[in-house]
């Protein structure tokens, strides 16, 4: 299969390309580095992206932005961090990605366990977190040519303890290589509309 993994140089990214690069041809997009640079909160960065990758069979999405904070500080300037980042982004590129994927093939997004497990500061991720969960189980049952989509909702990863310990008192930590089987799951299975929660 022909993949494009857009966050694919981040920690969770890194880890997905591994586990499936053996196997298929994959296509890094980032922000910054990758073979491809892509916005996901905006439009034309994201039909850019596309435009230069072409026809492909897999697209997974381990980016997206939110803001941690106090809740009484949160004001909407805040949440729409989330919203146009983590939330619109990657709604859009699923239904962008509609006129550049092969039939049969799968849009694999990322939420997170903070919509489910909720912890201080994080209001707006568990917000976000939620939406993309609600929009891959409903998107599932509308999309044509056979597509599939799932989302991959993991817990707080090994690798990133060191940033985010303090946050994530009394949670078992994964590493981003058993996070990755999840998306491998998402990709070379046959399911649809499921949320893969590692934890």
């Amino acid at each position: 299969m022909r993949i494009l993994i857009i966050g694919g140089t981040g920690t969770m990214g890194q880890a997905v390309v591994n586990e499936l690069s053996a196997r298929h041809e994959v296509i890094i997009a980032a922000l910054k580095h990758g073979e491809l640079q892509v916005d996901i909160a905006d439009v034309k960065s994201i039909e850019n992206m596309y435009k230069k990758v072409g026809n492909i069979d897999a697209v997974i999405s381990t980016a997206g932005k939110v803001h941690f904070g106090i809740l009484s500080e949160m004001n909407p300037a805040l949440y729409s961090i989330g919203l146009n980042n983590k939330l619109m982004g990657q709604v859009n590129l699923v239904t962008m990605g509609l006129n550049y994927i092969n039939d049969g093939g799968s849009f694999t997004l990322t939420s997170g366990i903070i919509n489910r497990d909720p912890i201080r500061l994080g209001s707006s991720a568990a917000m976000v977190n939620g939406a993309i969960d609600g929009f891959v189980k409903a998107a599932a049952i509308e999309l044509p040519r056979g597509l599939r989509i799932n989302a991959v909702s993991p817990t707080v990863l090994t690798e990133s303890m060191d940033k985010y310990a303090d946050f994530f008192h009394g949670f078992l930590p994964v590493h981003a290589s058993v996070a990755a089987l999840g998306y491998a799951k998402s990709v070379e299975g046959a399911q649809t509309g499921q949320i893969y929660c590692i934890a």
